[in-house]
C-alpha cells in the first residue's frame, strides 16, 4: 500500500486563490481539515466551482498556493505547480461523463489502470461493494438510471485512489428519487474511507446530511468557515442561510410510537419527538432545526399545547437589532446550542437577557438526513 502525501491526522488542505474574470473575480483563502467532507455552499456565481478547478490545477491562479497535508501542488510565489495529471485528486461532475462505449466494468476499469499498483489504495472489490455495484458491472451507461451512473462516476473516481475527492454538484441532474438514491452512499465515504472530500452544492438540504466542515461563499469570497454545527447556528449568517438558518443536532433514535407516528431522538440536552423514521432504535439520526420553527416561553405552558417538544433552555446570547429587520436571533443553550428567531416585539415584551431561564417550543423538526423536509407540531 502506497503511503498518501496527505499527513495522517490533523492534516490541513490549504489554498489561496485570486483569479479575475471579465465579470467576476475569486479571492479565497482556505485551511480546512484534510479529513471528512468539506462543503462549499452559496448560491450560484458565488465562485464554488471555481474553488474546484482551482484546486484541480484547471484554472490557474497567478499568485495561487494550494497544499494537501505535507504535498505542495502550487506555490507559484516558488514558481511550483503541478499540472492536474499529476495531481493526486478524483473529479465528480455534474454530470456522469461516462465513456457510452465501455461497460460499467470498463468505466471503472479505467480509473483503476491509471494508478501504479504501488499507489493503489482502494481496491477493486473495497469500491464495487461501497457502491453497490455488483448488479450493474456488465451494463453499458444507458442502461442505467442518472442515480446509478453518477455512482458508477464516483466509483471511477475513487479507483484512481486520490488524496482528495473533488465533487462538484453531483446531484444537481438528479430528480428528488435519485438524489435519495445516491446520497447515502456519499454518506458512506466518509464513514468508511478516510479520503477528504470537498463537495459543491447550493443545496443546503444537501449539505446538512453528509457535511464535517462548511464553507459559506458570496461574491467569489469565502465569508465564514467551521463546523458545520457551529456555522448553522451562529447568530448573524442569516444573510448567508436564509430561513435555513438553526441548529444542526446529532441524536440516536431511543424508540418509537407505532400509534401516533413518532419516533423519539434522544441527544445530549433532552429528546426530541419527531415523525416515525423507518430507521431502527440505536442508529444515530442528524436533525435540523429551523431558527424560525422555534418559540420562547418565559414558563412551561401550564396547559396542553400542539408544541411536542418543550425543552427547558438558557439564554445564551442576543442578535443586536438590525434597522429595518422585524426579528432577531436568539441563541439558547438546551444542552446543545439551539437558535430562536423571534420578533423584536417579542423581545421587548419578554425582557430576555443573556443567562435567564425559560423554554424553547420547537414547532418542528426537520430530518436532516432526508432530501425534503418531514416534520411535526
Amino acid at each position: 500500500m502506497a503511503t498518501s502525501g496527505v499527513t495522517a491526522e490533523g492534516g490541513r488542505l490549504q489554498a489561496r486563490f485570486q483569479v479575475t474574470f471579465e465579470a467576476f473575480s475569486l479571492d479565497v483563502d482556505l485551511d480546512l481539515p484534510a479529513q471528512g467532507i468539506t462543503a462549499l455552499f452559496g448560491p450560484s456565481g458565488s465562485g464554488k466551482s471555481t474553488v474546484l478547478r482551482c484546486l484541480a490545477g484547471l484554472e490557474r491562479s497567478g499568485s495561487g498556493v494550494m497544499q494537501l497535508g505535507d504535498r505542495v501542488w502550487q506555490d507559484e510565489r516558488r514558481g511550483l505547480f503541478v499540472p492536474p495529471h499529476r495531481r493526486s485528486l478524483g473529479y465528480v461532475f455534474q454530470e456522469p461523463r461516462l465513456f457510452p462505449h465501455l461497460t460499467v466494468a470498463g468505466n471503472l476499469d479505467f480509473g483503476y489502470r491509471r494508478t501504479p499498483l504501488a499507489e493503489r489504495r482502494l481496491g477493486w472489490d473495497q469500491v464495487i461493494e461501497l457502491l453497490d455495484l455488483h448488479h450493474l458491472l456488465a451494463r453499458r451507461p444507458a442502461r442505467l438510471s442518472l442515480g446509478e451512473q453518477q455512482r458508477v462516476a464516483i466509483g471511477r473516481a475513487l479507483l484512481a485512489s486520490p488524496d482528495v475527492l473533488l465533487m462538484d454538484e453531483p446531484l444537481a441532474s438528479l430528480d428528488l428519487q435519485r438524489k435519495r438514491e445516491v446520497l447515502p452512499f456519499i454518506r458512506k465515504l466518509h464513514d468508511e474511507l478516510d479520503i477528504p472530500v470537498i463537495y459543491v452544492s447550493h443545496s443546503l438540504t444537501e449539505i446538512l446530511q453528509i457535511t464535517d466542515t462548511l464553507v459559506l461563499m458570496r461574491d467569489g469570497r469565502s465569508v465564514a468557515t467551521g463546523s458545520l454545527h457551529t456555522l448553522c447556528g451562529e447568530m448573524g449568517l442569516s444573510d448567508y442561510l436564509g430561513e435555513m438558518a438553526g441548529a444542526v443536532i446529532e441524536t440516536r433514535i431511543v424508540g418509537h410510537d407505532e400509534a401516533f407516528g413518532l419516533s423519539t431522538l434522544r441527544f445530549a440536552g433532552g429528546e426530541l419527538l419527531v415523525p416515525q423514521q423507518t430507521a431502527a432504535v440505536g442508529e444515530a439520526l442528524r436533525v435540523h432545526v429551523l431558527a424560525k420553527n422555534v418559540g420562547i416561553a418565559l414558563a412551561r405552558p401550564d396547559v396542553a399545547t400542539s408544541f411536542l417538544n418543550v425543552l427547558p433552555a438558557t439564554v445564551a446570547a442576543i442578535e443586536a437589532p438590525q434597522p429595518g429587520r422585524h426579528t432577531v436571533q436568539v441563541k439558547l443553550d438546551i444542552g446543545v446550542p439551539l437558535l430562536a428567531s423571534i420578533s423584536r416585539k417579542s423581545l421587548h415584551t419578554l425582557q430576555l437577557r443573556p443567562g435567564q431561564s425559560l423554554y424553547a417550543l420547537i414547532k418542528a423538526v426537520s430530518l436532516a438526513q432526508e432530501v425534503g423536509y418531514e416534520q411535526t407540531h
